[in-house]
């Protein structure tokens, strides 16, 4: 990575921002995310759960954002390991275009995961598209398993989890 960047828990002045690296990906090879999804009101309810984070550079500069999901249906899946509960989910994972090809994405993964065992939850786990080779790539280091796999809202996901604690 070209500077020191750390994890933070997003601020109110910084949602449009997050927002505007989420339209960014929009559109991009295997991103999922559509015109509605994510949005401006998504990105408030995560800040609003305290569950929106942020990672910068040393003079501020946004170069990700990552969040935890609080979705039922997610949570519903049948994959999930029972010895891993309380979990959580972990989503709308973003790279500013620029800083793409870093390890940021990693980097805010491994911070992240240091957040949800600070909070007491035992378990993590995401959804990733099957195609999606760069992302593949970056969580496996993180020692995620894959558990099983999902369509949940016309997608074609694996799902991925693992212990934090």
């Amino acid at each position: 990575m070209a500077e020191n960047i750390k994890l933070y828990q997003a601020a109110e002045n910084e949602i449009e921002e997050i927002t505007k690296l989420y339209e960014q990906a929009k559109g991009s090879e295997y991103c999922t995310w559509d015109e509605h999804y994510p949005n401006i009101e998504i990105t408030r309810q995560d800040l609003k759960r305290n569950d929106l984070f942020c990672m910068k550079t040393e003079t501020g500069e946004i170069v990700g954002a990552i969040s935890i999901d609080d979705d039922k249906e997610v949570e519903g899946l049948s994959c999930w390991s029972d010895k891993l509960k309380p979990s959580v989910e972990i989503a709308r994972l973003v790279v500013k275009k620029e800083w793409q090809n870093k390890k940021i994405a990693a980097a805010m993964l491994e911070e992240l995961l240091k957040v949800i065992a600070d909070r007491g939850i035992k378990g993590a786990h995401y959804l990733v598209d099957k195609k999606h080779k760069k992302a593949l790539s970056a969580y496996k280091k993180l020692n995620f398993e894959r558990v099983g796999e999902s369509t949940l809202y016309d997608g074609n996901w694996w799902c991925y989890e693992r212990e934090v604690l």
